[in-house]
């Protein structure tokens, strides 16, 4: 097995030129740079911040570039041929890189170019680490079969409620309240409400009313589309560990029962969605059809690519906050729930990994169980970097400025620390570890957003 020597480095140049990336996506650069006469020596005024600003700025892209050519060094004899084709194509374009800066310094207006050029250096050097990483810690895991999915038979209707009528009065309004509860997945809402709440602040700064309209008819819309999952899979969840003690599996909430109940909240999140405006009733209407049926129903039990694809339903918060404000669905929007969309299998993929049997036994064709655990590694790592880089790209269209930018390259590398350790530890408590890095992430970055847009 190679040095971890190399990959160490090449993971602290893909933070630092992530660093350069956001630096160079927020709107105080393009006023740093013309506040910073000259190049590679800045002749503004130091006690300008807007100076400091692109100081800072130079002096990051020059450690970054020596740790490039350092890191390349370091493992070019001793990695893969396509590692080595990466590394060159960061190596050729930095100093690019470079000369559009000095371009920009000198007053031609040519960021959008500049932030594309080290957009994709970011990209090349996340190859180089997860085909890095797939070369010295890839194992021979042979994946899984999906096995064809047996469905029990529908017991009696009446047998559905046996196990709450056993007990008393109380202790059974108190179960069944709480079976009812867990059919909404109350476990998805925050974060899905923080993914609304900022595609509301970036689409402006929106009213009490339309913010408690849009919150509450998106945690009903959430329940909804809970419900139906658990009434659609009922059978299959029978055979999951994870999820065999659901309310429907179980016949706790009758199949029939939950069914109205997913069409009640469908029908008063569509209520309070409507008193927003139409096309927030519509996207919500959208979310709650696609995640119930098309994820459900088609993409899941069918596509290695569920995950992938399935991204789009919690992608649908975003268009839907961003609507309730505007009346339409922006680049902002679209922005956000591209960045929502990109983080989605970075995310799920750890979970995937920690119930690969699970999900086996259950037939669901997950990455890990049809690609193996090494594909599936490699997939997380690559989707961080999109991720990342979707940030970066909110960034640049929109108003967001450093508190966003030092979260997301803050969270950001502690989320690739987590998945670099995940390659190498090969566990499911690193997997979690992953998982919770990705929750963390994501909740963080709508914080930052939701906070710079009502407060700084």
């Amino acid at each position: 097995m190679r040095s971890t020597g190399f990959v160490s480095l090449l993971g602290v140049a893909v933070v630092g030129v992530y660093v350069l990336v956001i630096v160079g996506a927020t709107a105080a650069l393009a006023d740093a740079a013309a506040a910073c006469g000259g190049w590679p020596l800045c002749t503004g005024d130091l006690t300008d911040p807007a100076v400091l600003v692109s100081i800072f700025h130079r002096l990051v892209a020059a450690a970054v570039g020596l740790l490039l050519v350092v890191t390349a060094a370091v493992g070019w004899r001793d990695t893969t041929r396509r590692v080595r084709a990466a590394l060159a194509v960061g190596l050729v374009l930095y100093p690019l890189q470079a000369g559009v800066g000095a371009v920009i310094a000198n007053g031609t207006p040519v960021e959008n170019l500049h932030l594309l050029t080290a957009m994709t250096i970011f990209g090349t050097l996340v190859l180089a680490l997860a085909w890095e990483l797939e070369a010295e810690t890839g194992t021979d895991d042979v994946p899984g079969t999906v096995p064809e999915l047996e469905l029990e038979p529908e017991p009696p209707a009446d047998d559905g409620v046996e196990p709450t009528r056993a007990r008393s009065g109380p202790a059974r309004l108190k179960a069944t309240l709480g079976a009812y509860f867990r059919l909404m997945k109350p476990r998805l809402m925050w974060l899905l409400c923080l993914v609304a709440g900022a595609g509301m602040v970036l689409a402006g700064t929106p009213a009490v009313r339309t913010v408690l309209a849009t919150l509450g008819g998106g945690v009903l819309a959430i329940g909804a589309s809970g419900t139906f999952n658990h009434v659609l899979e009922r059978d299959v969840d029978k055979r999951m560990n994870r999820t065999s003690d659901r309310p429907v599996a179980t016949h706790e909430v009758p199949v029939r029962n939950a069914f109205a109940f997913g069409g009640l909240l469908t029908v008063a999140s569509l209520g309070a969605f409507l008193s927003v405006n139409l096309l927030t009733a519509a996207l919500g209407l959208a979310a709650i059809v696609f995640y119930s049926v098309v994820y459900t129903v088609i993409l899941k039990p069918n596509t290695v690519q569920n995950t992938v694809l399935g991204g789009a339903a919690g992608s649908l918060p975003a268009l839907i906050g961003y609507a309730a404000v505007t009346g339409t669905v922006g680049v902002g929007g679209l922005a956000l729930a591209g960045l929502i969309f990109l983080w989605t299998p970075a995310h799920f993929y750890n979970l995937a990994l920690a119930y690969r049997d699970d999900y086996e036994r259950g037939g669901f064709p997950m990455m890990p169980v049809v690609r193996g655990e090494t594909e599936t590694r490699k997939h997380i790592l690559l989707y961080l970097g999109a991720t990342l880089l979707g940030a970066g790209g909110l960034a640049a269209v929109s108003d967001l400025g450093w508190l966003y930018g030092a979260t997301t390259v803050a969270l950001g590398a502690v989320f690739l620390w987590m998945v670099v350790r995940l390659h190498y530890e090969r566990s499911n408590g690193a997997a979690f570890r992953a998982f919770h890095a990705s929750n963390a992430y994501l909740g963080l970055v709508l914080v930052a957003i939701v906070v710079e847009g009502l407060v700084v």
